[in-house]
């Protein structure tokens, strides 16, 4: 079992706030278990404010756990490539918006930036999904990504099948172990799972 003592952790965050609540929790225990977490945000997440609480208080919240000032531009998500390399880039959550755009080599935002530098490097990226277009639109890019070289899925599945069938959306409690599985180059299985998992 790889431990996460002393591993440098990225983790990005996009624009799913309602999911903000179910990720703070990983980070807490990537830290816990003695990673060193370095937060990067999107500038969705910089400057939107919702009813899940506003952009600027999240971020606080995180830089305050992990003890890093916040990564919030490309020109300070670059380093992590050739300076400050890290040995896995999280991105949780992932939003459909994000999905598409790194699927197709798009690096407009720090997050993206982030997963390029590390995907470089040849380390893995770990994503954790939350899109309502999963298996819409965005199907295609969502199984580019799932064949890609380095990119391993936190475990996803349908979050309201009737509702909303196209939506997708990562089981964050699977976090931490997705990325042990990850640094070893290894998916964790089932990466497919149903609501109760």
């Amino acid at each position: 079992m790889t431990t996460l003592k002393g591993k440098r952790i990225g983790f990005g965050l996009t624009g799913s706030h309602c999911t903000y609540e179910a990720v703070y929790p990983q980070i807490e225990a990537l830290v816990k278990e003695g990673a060193e977490v370095r937060p990067v945000v999107s500038y969705t997440v910089q400057n939107t404010n919702t009813r899940f609480g506003d952009g600027a208080d999240w971020i606080e919240r995180i830089e305050k756990l992990t003890g890093f000032k916040a990564i919030d531009s490309i020109v300070k998500a670059e380093p992590l490539g050739p300076k400050l390399p890290l040995d896995c880039m999280v991105i949780a959550p992932l939003t459909g918006n994000s999905m598409a755009k790194f699927a197709n080599a798009m690096t407009d935002s720090p997050v993206l930036m982030a997963a390029k530098a590390t995907i470089r490097n040849h380390r893995p990226v770990v994503l954790g999904i939350s899109t309502n277009d999963a298996l819409g639109l965005n199907g295609t890019n969502l199984m580019r990504l799932m064949s890609t070289k380095n990119i391993f899925f936190i475990p996803f599945g349908q979050d309201d099948p009737f509702k909303k069938p196209t939506s997708m959306v990562a089981n964050m409690d699977l976090l931490s172990q997705t990325v042990e599985e990850a640094l070893e180059h290894r998916q964790i299985q089932p990466i497919l799972i149903g609501p109760s998992e």
